[in-house]
């Protein structure tokens, strides 16, 4: 068996789909799936849009972004949380060398 580009994409399309089939009949691969599974919409839309199908790679894309920062919203939030943090104690200081 040669391998070339298209040989490539082909095995990792049947390695999503064996995790995904393991995943279904109970043997989970913990947090992965939930996050490798957007990553790959965004990854075929940008095949999408690379092969002049603009339309479904938009889509693709889109649904593969909303899923994704559903699933890292919590990290989102600790990250903001910990910028207003920084940003308040900054601001204090500022003022106080003010006085």
């Amino acid at each position: 068996m040669r391998l070339n580009r298209n040989s490539g994409l082909a095995l990792a399309l049947i390695a999503f789909g064996v995790m995904i089939l393991l995943s279904k009949m109970g043997l989970h691969m913990g947090h992965i799936m939930s996050y490798l599974f957007p990553v790959a919409l965004i990854g075929l839309g940008y095949l999408g849009l690379r092969n002049d199908r603009t339309i479904i790679g938009l889509i693709l894309i889109a649904i593969g972004s909303l899923v994704l920062i559903v699933k890292l919203s919590g990290v989102i939030a600790i990250i903001v949380a910990i910028g207003l943090i920084v940003y308040g104690i900054s601001s204090l200081k500022r003022k106080s060398r003010a006085y």
